[in-house]
């Protein structure tokens, strides 16, 4: 899949806003702490990946009905849903330089019910003219994302037979249905009636 920017200047996944917001003394002391044993871009982008992914986890996987969408809360608080560990991710990367999009899936259950839109993230590496779309939820038994710039290792992959589906679309900022979504869930029950089901 042919993956496209939104936005055709890629200044704009660098930038910092009140969601991706990279200037933050927060994000800034853990980017700089990542850094400092990962000192070139790749090996920062994986350690980045991997605190994101296995040091902040799933509110739905503990049980947490709080609800993160800003990305220093999202470290503070140390919990999100997709949507706001994979912005956690992008003021990471961003706050070392390294243009970061938000891009999604439509996924649904087993037997094709209860649709919804699942975040992910994309990274284009120094060096690099593609991206490379990462999942950042946190694995769990049957899910095994890794940090895979080459070949992507998501969670899940789209069956098409249960109409799921991968939008190529690279957002500099969250998709504004989704982002609307979590600033007004009240909490995670909440937030799971009221995210969108499609793009």
């Amino acid at each position: 899949m042919e993956l496209i920017q939104e936005n055709p200047d890629l200044a704009a996944y660098l930038a910092a806003d009140d969601v991706i917001d990279h200037g933050h003394p927060l994000v800034r002391t853990t980017a700089a702490g990542l850094r400092t044993e990962n000192p070139d871009a790749y090996s920062y982008a994986k350690a980045a990946y991997e605190f994101v992914r296995d040091t902040i986890p799933h509110s739905a996987d503990t049980g947490d009905p709080r609800v993160t969408w800003r990305a220093s809360d999202v470290l503070e608080k140390r919990t999100g849903i997709c949507h706001a560990k994979a912005i956690a991710l992008a003021a990471l990367l961003r706050a070392e330089s390294i243009p970061a999009a938000l891009c999604y899936q439509r996924l649904t259950e087993d037997d094709g019910s209860a649709p919804m839109i699942h975040g992910l993230l994309a990274v284009r590496l120094p060096g690099r003219d593609t991206w490379a779309r990462l999942d950042v939820r946190g694995n769990k038994p049957g899910v095994d994302a890794q940090f895979s710039p080459d070949v992507e290792r998501l969670a899940w992959t789209v069956r098409p037979e249960f109409n799921e589906v991968d939008y190529p679309v690279l957002y500099a900022v969250p998709h504004p249905a989704c982002l609307r979504a979590l600033q007004d869930a009240s909490d995670r029950p909440h937030l799971w009636r009221i995210l969108p089901t499609e793009l």
